[in-house]
C-alpha cells in the first residue's frame, strides 16, 4: 500500500504552476493519452470522409482531402482546448501569451498562411485542376499535383516547376483546358499572287484532313488573311485535342505536309521582292554623253610616245 501511495503522490506532484493552476504528471499522462487517441480517431474520420461519405460525389479527390483535413484540424484544436481545461489550466491566463505568440507567428508565417488559404481556394473553386494545360509567366505545362502550399507544373522538357498557390490567385493564368481539351490553332501560309486562292484553300484543307491529330468536328477551315507585300496570306485554322501540350509538333507536321503538297501541285511559295527606282537628282552631273560627241578612246602611253622614246 505504501508503494501505491508513493506512486500516487509522485503522479500528483506538481510540475508546473500557472497562476492558481498546477500541472502534474498524472494530468500530463491523461492529456497525452487523450491526444493520441484523438489523433487516431480523427485519422479514421479523415479516411471515412474521403472514401465513404464523399466518394459518390463529383468532388475532386484533392478537394475531399482538403475538407477532411480541415475537419480533422478543427476537431484537434477543440480537443486540445478541452484537454487544457481538464488539466486545470485557465485559458484566460494564457490569452496574453497566445496573443503575443500568435502575432509573432502571423508575421513569420504570413506567406505560408497566404499560400495555404490560396490552396484551399484553388481546391474549392477549381480554377485549375490536375491534368489542366496552363500557361503562366511565359511558361506552359501540365498541372501534375496541387498541395496546400504549392502547385507542381511539368513542362514539355519534363521539368517540374513548384509554383506557390498565391501566384495563381494574384496573377493571370491561361488555362487551355478549363472547360474541355479542344483547342484551335492558327497557322499562316503564304503563296504567290500567281496562284488561285480557292485552289490553295482546297489543298490546305486536304492537308488538315489527312493529319490524324486534327479533329473532324469542329472541321478545319481557311481564312483569307491579307494581301501582303509579296504574297497572299491565308490562315489555316485547325482544332485538336491530342496536341494541346505539343502545338509545335502539330505545326511542324502540317508545314511539312503543306510543303510536300505545294511541291506536288506546283504551287509557288513566294520570297520577298523589292523594286528599286533610281531618279536623277536636280543639279547632278549627267552621266550621258552629249549627242554627236566622239567617244574618247582609252589613253595609250606607248602609242602617244615618239619612236625610240618608248621606255
Amino acid at each position: 500500500m505504501e508503494t501505491f501511495k508513493d506512486i500516487l503522490a509522485f503522479l500528483d506532484a506538481p510540475l508546473i504552476t500557472l497562476g492558481q493552476s498546477s500541472v502534474t504528471i498524472w494530468t500530463l499522462l491523461v492529456a497525452a493519452s487523450v491526444l493520441i487517441l484523438l489523433g487516431y480517431l480523427t485519422s479514421k474520420l479523415n479516411r471515412l470522409i474521403i472514401y465513404r461519405l464523399m466518394s459518390k460525389s463529383d468532388i475532386q479527390l484533392g478537394v475531399r482531402v482538403a475538407v477532411a483535413s480541415l475537419v480533422r484540424y478543427v476537431v484537434l484544436v477543440i480537443a486540445l482546448i478541452v484537454v487544457l481545461q481538464f488539466m486545470g489550466i485557465d485559458m484566460t491566463s494564457l490569452a496574453l501569451l497566445f496573443g503575443a505568440l500568435g502575432v509573432g507567428i502571423g508575421f513569420g508565417l504570413q506567406n505560408i498562411t497566404n499560400n495555404f488559404v490560396s490552396g484551399l481556394i484553388i481546391l474549392l473553386e477549381r480554377p485549375i485542376k490536375v491534368g489542366d494545360r496552363i500557361e503562366m509567366g511565359g511558361v506552359s505545362g501540365d498541372v501534375t499535383h496541387i498541395s496546400m502550399r504549392a502547385t507542381t507544373i511539368r513542362t514539355n522538357d519534363n521539368i517540374s516547376m513548384i509554383v506557390p498557390n498565391s501566384d495563381f490567385i494574384t496573377s493571370t493564368v491561361i488555362n487551355w483546358s478549363h472547360t474541355d481539351r479542344n483547342v484551335r490553332f492558327n497557322f499562316p501560309v503564304s503563296v504567290s499572287y500567281r496562284e488561285d486562292p480557292e485552289r490553295v484553300r482546297a489543298l490546305l484543307l486536304d492537308v488538315a484532313r489527312e493529319n490524324k491529330g486534327v479533329l473532324v468536328t469542329p472541321p478545319p477551315d481557311v481564312l483569307f488573311k491579307e494581301y501582303a507585300d509579296s504574297a497572299i496570306v491565308l490562315n489555316l485554322r485547325v482544332w485538336t485535342r491530342n496536341f494541346i501540350d505539343r502545338p509545335g509538333v502539330l505545326k511542324s507536321q502540317l508545314y511539312y505536309a503543306i510543303f510536300r503538297k505545294f511541291r506536288e501541285q506546283g504551287v509557288e511559295i513566294p520570297y520577298p521582292q523589292r523594286d528599286v527606282h533610281i531618279k536623277d537628282m536636280p543639279g547632278a552631273a549627267s552621266t550621258v554623253a552629249p549627242a554627236g560627241a566622239a567617244a574618247r578612246e582609252p589613253f595609250d602611253k606607248d602609242a602617244a610616245a615618239p619612236d625610240g622614246d618608248r621606255s
